[in-house]
Formats: C-alpha cells, structure tokens, sequence
C-alpha cells in the first residue's frame, strides 16, 4: 500500500491530518533551500527505526532545538551542545544521529563553499540511480543507510516514488519540475 492511499485510511483525524499535511505539501515537493535540505536530511536520519508519524510529531522539536536547521550554528555546536540535545525530549535523543546532524551540518558547508551550495551539490550529481547515490551518501554523510538516502531523495524530487500517479497530489508535484523527470533513475 503506498503512502498516498495508506493515509485515506488512517484514524483518529488528527493523525490523518499530520500525515495528510505531510503528503500534500511536502512529500516529493523540491526543496530550494539549504537549510529545509538540511532539515530534511536530520530528519529522515532521526527517522530510522522509528516511524515517520514520531519525526513528524516532533518536527516542531527538531527545529528549536537544531536552531531552525541553521546550518552554521549546527555546524559549530560544542559538547554541551550535544548534551543539550541528547537530553531534549522533544527530539529523537540518539546519540549516533545527533552527532550525525552536527557532522552533517560542517560536511554541508564543505559542499557549499565547493559547489554553492547543498542543492547545487545534488544537482551535480543528477541523475544517479538508487545505489549510486546510497555509495554517495555513505562516502559524504554520516548515518545514512540506503532507506534513509531513499526517502530523502524521493521526499525532495529527485528519486520518483514520492506519490503513485493516481494520488490527487502527483500533478501538483509534477508542476514543481521534480529533478527526476529530468533524466531520473
């Protein structure tokens, strides 16, 4: 069952509403921005092993405590930083993905100062297919598993998957120029 019709079926409202708010907004939508690329990425990173529906009720969480996803300030978190984070409860408080993100964060001003910017550096290496970008990933980003890599290339557009042809929500995507209707694996 896809997401798109997993969500018709899903109660009590409110839970319908946080995924349905998801899905029509965001799921598959590009990004063109550093900061929500970067937001994304911890947050598919914090997502593995759990469900989506916990990152997306403690989405809200993750950006106070990340600083709203700012790249810089993430990047030059300290030790008490960490430990801030490792004791927020309104996050995911795992240690291998809070040091992820604040890796992450300095290999993302690394790709920035090489190529642009974190976009620019995705665009680059468009097209690739699934497992190319996940040995891509792996040798860049910490904590980045193939689903993770998966996830976060369909939730941006440019892996296609994000919404079955049939979903009210694919044209809408589709008017957003995706990247893999460019020439997409």
């Amino acid at each position: 069952m896809s997401y798109c019709s997993a969500i018709e079926r899903m109660s009590p409202e409110d839970r319908k509403a946080l995924h349905k708010n998801y899905h029509d907004n965001h799921y598959g939508f590009p990004i063109h921005d550093d900061i929500e690329l970067f937001g994304r990425l911890v947050m598919e990173i914090n997502q593995a092993g759990l469900s989506w529906e916990t990152i997306l009720k403690k989405e809200e969480g993750f950006r106070k405590a990340y600083d709203n996803f700012d790249i810089q300030k993430v990047a030059a978190y300290t030790e008490a930083d960490r430990e801030r984070l490792l004791n927020d409860p309104g996050i995911i408080r795992n240690k291998l993905k809070v040091n992820a993100a604040i890796e992450n964060a300095k290999t993302i001003i690394e790709l920035q100062k090489e190529f642009g910017s974190f976009e620019k550096w995705l665009e680059h290496h468009h097209p690739k297919t699934l497992p190319e970008w996940m040995k891509l990933f792996k040798k860049t980003f910490k904590f980045t598993g193939g689903e993770i890599v998966n996830e976060f290339l369909m939730s941006i557009g440019y892996l296609k998957g994000a919404h079955s042809e049939d979903c009210s929500i694919y044209k809408d995507v589709l008017k957003k120029k995706p990247l893999w209707l460019k020439g997409g694996l």
